[in-house]
């Protein structure tokens, strides 16, 4: 046998013990037999370099390091779900979900990991990249530091897809967790707070040798493949098991089929009663539709998949001191108190501070400095005060009262009718506002400019270079160079990531300008319908909430942005930048469908529904989420719900099949 046959062979063995020991916990070697194997694989490959496979089970013990986690953009976006907390809720996703699909629904229920997002893709049964969730479009690029995870499968087995992308969570157990921690101790080190915040540290560490050695785990649960080969969620759980996955499993209970809200119900229960019997922290529990043609017929919102939410089990809860209130103010003049507390350990991390939002919020909790008060986490992520022992408070407890005047620049504070916040009219003097407007502005999902955050902001605002955005614009690198801290690299790269930022398409400039309830989907909307700035700053109130999903608050907040005459200075310098003002215009495929309003419902045979939303927006169509008066066609796809086709014939709208579409824009 030559040595290179030795490599292969020893590679393949490697390998199907490690599926062994960590996917089915059911080893035949030991762990020395398997030390010694891994011994002999590392030397033949250290003598012949040519033979290296960045997938080989060497791999596993790390030793690449990143200095940087390059940002990559997810082939399909990894959306947040949302959450509910009762039956009833659940009763109404189902009853939601049942008016679009007529046909009889099955659901997954499986348990909600409280772990890191993972995206792994595999192409030809081997792993080629892995991505953390990031901000759901784009995430960091981890593929070394996963690799060295022995759960996660380096190259599969059985009879996977040419090209998958699978989906779960890395987590820590309990036990690999609290063994990382007393190593710590006995070493000299802080203890971690929690496995979570462990498992996110752990995985953006820049040397792949101590990620080897953290204790990390997963699951992965979520099989992405463009073949289309699987029919449902429960099958592909199925299929990923033969593919070499670590797979949640009924036989542990993890996950299982119902088919109405009482068998939903039973798993949740089940659950809530003995999730500290588990070896993982979780939080709750997921619920699916299981078909995927029910799925693609539901669709998803911006942020959301329809056909699937997620149940939030009762947060933990802590009592503390309020020791005092602070008051802090955002980038758009909102003044938002905090309480001060006495620090105390809640879900595994040290609680100091929660949000209380405003001064109504105040007034409910009806709250004294002193009081004892019952702290939570808001969805187990951001502390909230949900209540107050009146019977602890103190003798002559001062009440907390919502302050007047602006805690950084003394000015008079306002609240408009209608709106539960007070803010800070002072937009252009009050540096708090003036800071984040600028961050928001460079922020990943605005103009995403390289080599700035919120340090080198306030940096150049306290130093007098920026006081606006548009002030970016004008910065040469000499002037950078003069502070301290910085080099002609790091100058001449922000001097150039601000350059890069000119090319940053209309509808995230839109974004990035701040305007007051103008997000990222309305910015599209907005940037869509109007083409370019100048037509979108001469639209009346009347003729913004003409535009889809754009009410009366979002029009008054637009309209107010545009009359006002600093905001029209700064977007006159940010032209003269070369900032990009208006949708770069595609040529158009054809005007078979010039303005009409277009629903989609339904599943397709020829189109992604995606795929099909584009090709009307090509032939000139206009894409609307909801049937009224003003929609032109409904495309009916299979499945679609009876209520839109009810909804359309009642108000004579157009029905027309996929078939039909077809036809329209492609009469031959």
């Amino acid at each position: 046998m030559t040595e290179q046959q030795r490599i292969d062979d020893l590679r393949k063995i490697l390998e199907e013990h490690n599926y062994r020991y960590y996917t089915l916990a059911q080893p035949i070697i030991s762990d020395f037999e398997f030390d010694k194997l891994l011994e002999e694989l590392i030397l033949l490959e250290a003598r012949h370099p040519e033979l290296h496979d960045p997938n080989s089970p060497s791999q596993r013990v790390g030793g690449q390091v990143t200095k940087d986690f390059p940002t990559v953009k997810h082939r399909y976006p990894m959306m947040s779900l949302s959450n509910t907390y009762s039956r009833e809720e659940i009763e109404d996703f189902i009853k939601r979900i049942s008016k679009e699909i007529e046909a009889p629904i099955a659901f997954v229920c499986e348990l909600k990991y409280d772990g890191v997002a993972i995206s792994i893709t595999y192409k030809n049964g081997e792993l080629t990249q892995a991505l953390t969730r990031g901000d759901g479009s784009q995430g960091d690029d981890i593929t070394a530091n996963v690799r060295t995870i022995r759960s996660v499968p380096l190259k599969l087995q059985g009879d996977y897809p040419e090209d998958l992308e699978i989906r779960g969570e890395i987590f820590m157990t309990l036990s690999g967790f609290q063994k990382l921690n007393e190593d710590r101790l006995e070493a000299g080190y802080e203890p971690f707070a929690n496995p979570r915040n462990s498992t996110a540290g752990t995985l953006k560490m820049q040397d792949s040798s101590i990620v080897a050695a953290r204790p990390l785990d997963s699951f992965l649960y979520f099989v992405i493949a463009p073949e289309k080969q699987l029919k449902s969620h429960f099958e592909s759980l199925e299929a990923a098991t033969r593919w070499g996955f670590k797979v949640p499993q009924p036989k542990d209970k993890y996950v299982t089929l119902a088919h109405n809200v009482d068998e939903i119900m039973a798993f949740i229960d089940y659950w809530e009663a003995h999730r500290m019997d588990l070896p993982f922290e979780m939080d709750g529990v997921v619920i699916k539709v299981n078909a995927y043609q029910q799925q693609e017929a539901l669709g998803a919102t911006a942020k959301s998949p329809r056909w699937a939410i997620a149940y939030k089990y009762k947060a933990e809860q802590e009592a503390t001191l309020l020791e005092s209130v602070s008051f802090q103010v955002g980038r758009t003049g909102a003044v938002t108190p905090v309480a001060n507390l006495k620090p105390v350990l809640l879900a595994g991390t040290t609680v100091k501070r929660a949000s209380l939002h405003n001064a109504d919020q105040i007034a409910k909790l009806g709250l004294h400095i002193g009081d004892t008060v019952f702290v939570e986490k808001g969805g187990e992520i951001i502390p909230k005060i949900v209540g107050v022992d009146v019977k602890m408070r103190p003798i002559n407890a001062q009440e907390v009262a919502f302050i007047e005047a602006c805690p950084e620049c003394g000015t008079a504070l306002i609240r408009k009718t209608g709106e539960a916040q007070h803010y800070c009219p002072n937009e252009t003097g009050c540096a708090p506002q003036i800071k984040g407007r600028i961050e928001h502005f460079i922020s990943r999902k605005a103009m995403n400019i390289e080599g700035l955050g919120a340090e080198t902001i306030e940096l150049f605002v306290d130093q007098g270079l920026i006081g606006d955005y548009a002030d970016l614009y004008d910065l040469e690198a000499s002037q950078i160079l003069n502070l301290e801290g910085f080099k002609e690299k790091s100058s001449t790269n922000i001097i150039a990531g601000i350059a890069a930022s000119k090319m940053v398409p209309f509808e995230r400039v839109l974004y990035a300008l701040g305007i007051r309830y103008v997000g990222e989907t309305v910015a599209k909307k907005l940037a869509k319908h109007y083409k370019n700035i100048d037509s979108l700053a001469a639209a009346s109130i009347e003729e913004l909430i003409e535009v889809e999903e754009i009410g009366e608050r979002i029009a008054a907040s637009v309209h107010q942005f545009f009359q006002n005459e600093k905001s029209l200075s700064l977007l006159q310098r940010l032209k003269a930048a070369g900032v990009q003002f208006a949708i770069q215009e595609k040529k158009a495929a054809g005007n078979q469908l010039a303005n009409l309003k277009i629903v989609i419902s339904g599943v397709f045979q020829n189109f992604q529904r995606d795929e099909l939303k584009q090709i009307i927006e090509d032939y000139g169509g206009i894409n609307v989420s909801s049937v009224s008066a003003k929609t032109d066609l409904l495309v009916a796809g299979d499945g679609m719900g009876p209520s839109k086709r009810q909804k359309a014939e009642k108000l004579g709208v157009r029905i027309i099949s996929e078939n039909e579409f077809i036809s329209l824009i492609k009469p031959e």
